[in-house]
C-alpha cells in the first residue's frame, strides 16, 4: 500500500511549518494584547506617581522654573547658579506649570503620558526601519519592557518595566523616545536621501536630547552612529549634509543658555562612585538580554553591517572602556549594549528576516519564555496599582514602597524658605518649594558643594554645640529644620509639626 501526502513536502517538515504558523498567529494576536496590558498598567502607575529616586530633583526644577522662568537659579539651594537640570522639555514644562490650578505634580504626570507616548510610538518607527513584520513592534516594546534580569532594577534611561514606573516623568524617558524617533527618521533620510532641511533638522533633534537628558544623549548617539554606519556600505551617506546636521546640533548645544553643557565633560569623575553599581551583578540584572546577544550572531552571520550590530558593538565600546578605565559614569550607555540585543530577539521572533519557520518559531518559543521570567522579576511593579494587601505573599516580596513625600511641612513652610535636612529629606524637600543647605543631589556646577555638605554633617552631629547651629543658621539663612524621630537636642529649637513616619519640623529662632 502506498501512502500519499498532499503536501510535496516530508512529513517533518510540514508538520514544523505548522507549528512555526501556529506560534507566528499566537505572537500577533497576543504580542499586541499584552503590550496594550502593560501600557495600561503604566498608565495607572502614572496616576499615582509613586515616589523614588529623582522625583524630587525633576519637581524642584518645575517649581524654579514656574517662579522665574527666565533666571531660576539653583534648582536645590539658594544660589544662583546654572543646572543641567534646565532643559527645553523642562523648560516646556515650567511654563506649562504657570498655569493657575496645576501643581507641579500634575505637570509631572503629563510629562509621563508624553514621555510614554513618544517612547512606544518612537520604538513603533525604529523597528518599521528594520521589519515589516506586523508583531514586530509589539514585541520589541515586551522585549524592551521584559527581557532584563531576573532581579528588579531602577535607573533613570533603562526602559525595564520596574525602572520607567519610577522614572516615566522624569526627562531621561522623553529623551530616549526623541532617540527612537532620531533613529527611524535618520535611516528614512539616509535611504531616500533627504535635502538640506531635514539634515539641519535631524541635527537640531540631536542636540534637544543632549541637552534634555546627557545619558540618554549618549546612547542616542551610538545608534545614530550605527545607522550612518549599516547605510554607509551602500553609498548613501551624504557626508556634506552629515556635517551640516552635526554642526546643527552642536549649534543648539553652545547657544542653550541655561547652562553650559560643554562644561559637562569635566564632571565625569565626580560621578563614578555613584555608577558602580551598574556593572555590578551583571547576571542578575541583564542575564536575559543574553537571548538577544544570541540573536545578533545569526544578524550579524547574514549582514557584517547590520545597524543592531553595529549598536550593539559601539555600545560594549564604550562602556568596556568605561569599566577597564573605572570611569564607571561610562556605564550609563548600557542601554546601547541591551536595545540591539533586546530588538534583534524580537525581530528573529517576529521573523524579520526570510529563514525557516522552525527556527523561527524556536526563537519565538525561547522569546516567550525569557519574556515570562523578566515579568516575572518586575512583578512587584504591580504594588503601585494594587493596594499592597491584595498582592500575593511572592509578588509582595518583589514589591518596594515609595517614599510618602513632605507635604506635611507646607502648611508652614514657603517657597524659597531654607530647610536644614540631610539624606533622603534633601532629596524631596525641594519638590515643593523651599531650598536646602546642601544639595540632596551631585552638583558639578555647585562651586561650595563640599562646605555645603560638610556643614550640614556638623549641623546633625550629636555633640555639636547650639551656638555652632546658630551660626551655620545664620550664615545660610536657614528657617526650619527637618530632623529624624529621634530629634535633635537643642533648647533653641522649637517643634511645630511631626509628620506620619516620625519625623519632627522645627522652626529656628
Amino acid at each position: 500500500m502506498t501512502v500519499r501526502f498532499s503536501s510535496s513536502a516530508p512529513p517533518g517538515e510540514a508538520g514544523a511549518r505548522r507549528a512555526a504558523d501556529r506560534a507566528a498567529a499566537v505572537a500577533r494576536t497576543a504580542a499586541p494584547a499584552v503590550a496594550g496590558l502593560l501600557l495600561a498598567l503604566m498608565a495607572l502607575v502614572i496616576v499615582r506617581l509613586p515616589w523614588a529616586g529623582d522625583l524630587g530633583m525633576h519637581a524642584a526644577t518645575l517649581q524654579r522654573l514656574r517662579h522665574s522662568p527666565l533666571d531660576p537659579g539653583n534648582p536645590l539651594v539658594d544660589a544662583d547658579t546654572p543646572s543641567p537640570y534646565y532643559s527645553p522639555w523642562t523648560l516646556l514644562l515650567g511654563t506649562v506649570a504657570r498655569i493657575p490650578g496645576l501643581s507641579v505634580f500634575v505637570v509631572l504626570r503629563l510629562a509621563a503620558v508624553a514621555g510614554l507616548a513618544l517612547l512606544v510610538t518612537g520604538v513603533w518607527r525604529y523597528v518599521r526601519t528594520l521589519s515589516a513584520h506586523r508583531a514586530a513592534p509589539a514585541l520589541a516594546l515586551l522585549s524592551l519592557l521584559l527581557l532584563w534580569g531576573t532581579t528588579p532594577f531602577l535607573w533613570s534611561g533603562f526602559p525595564g518595566l520596574n525602572s520607567l514606573a519610577l522614572t516615566v516623568s522624569y526627562p531621561s524617558t522623553f529623551a530616549l523616545g526623541l532617540a527612537f524617533h532620531l533613529w527611524a527618521w535618520l535611516a528614512g533620510a539616509l535611504r531616500r536621501g533627504a535635502g538640506w532641511p531635514a539634515w539641519l533638522g535631524l541635527g537640531a533633534l540631536w542636540g534637544v536630547i543632549l541637552l534634555c537628558h546627557q545619558f540618554s544623549g549618549i546612547v542616542a548617539t551610538v545608534g545614530a552612529a550605527a545607522t550612518v554606519l549599516a547605510e554607509g556600505r551602500a553609498g548613501r551617506v551624504v557626508w556634506s549634509r552629515l556635517g551640516a546636521g552635526v554642526v546643527a546640533g552642536a549649534v543648539v548645544l553652545w547657544v542653550w543658555p541655561y547652562y553650559d553643557f560643554f562644561a559637562l565633560f569635566g564632571a565625569g569623575d565626580g560621578l563614578d562612585a555613584v555608577h558602580r553599581g551598574l556593572y555590578a551583578h551583571p547576571v542578575a540584572r541583564y542575564g536575559l538580554v543574553l537571548l538577544g546577544v544570541a540573536a545578533l550572531v545569526p544578524r550579524w552571520w547574514r549582514d557584517r553591517w547590520d545597524p543592531l550590530v553595529l549598536f550593539a558593538g559601539l555600545g560594549v565600546a564604550v562602556v568596556g572602556v568605561g569599566w577597564v578605565s573605572g570611569h564607571y559614569s561610562w556605564g550609563r550607555a548600557l542601554p546601547a549594549v541591551v536595545i540591539p540585543a533586546q530588538l534583534a530577539v524580537a525581530l528573529e521572533a517576529a521573523g524579520a528576516e526570510a529563514g525557516r519557520r522552525g527556527l523561527r518559531a524556536g526563537w519565538a518559543v525561547l522569546l516567550a519564555g525569557g519574556l515570562l521570567a523578566g515579568g516575572w522579576g518586575q512583578a512587584g511593579v504591580l504594588g503601585y496599582v494594587v493596594p499592597r494587601g491584595g498582592l500575593p505573599a511572592v509578588v509582595e516580596e518583589r514589591y518596594r514602597a515609595p517614599w510618602t513625600g513632605y507635604r506635611w511641612i507646607t502648611p508652614w513652610v514657603r517657597y524659597g524658605d531654607v530647610v536644614m535636612a540631610e539624606g533622603r529629606v534633601a532629596r524631596q524637600v525641594p519638590a515643593y518649594g523651599p531650598y536646602t543647605v546642601a544639595p540632596g543631589y551631585p552638583d558639578f556646577f555647585l562651586p561650595d558643594e563640599e562646605r555645603r555638605m560638610a556643614v550640614t554633617e556638623v549641623y546633625f552631629a550629636e555633640r555639636t554645640p547650639s551656638s555652632v547651629r546658630r551660626g551655620i543658621e545664620r550664615e545660610y539663612g536657614v528657617r526650619w529644620v527637618v530632623g529624624g524621630g529621634g530629634g535633635l537636642d537643642d533648647s533653641g529649637l522649637r517643634v511645630v509639626a511631626r509628620g506620619p513616619e516620625g519625623e519632627v519640623l522645627y522652626a529656628v529662632p
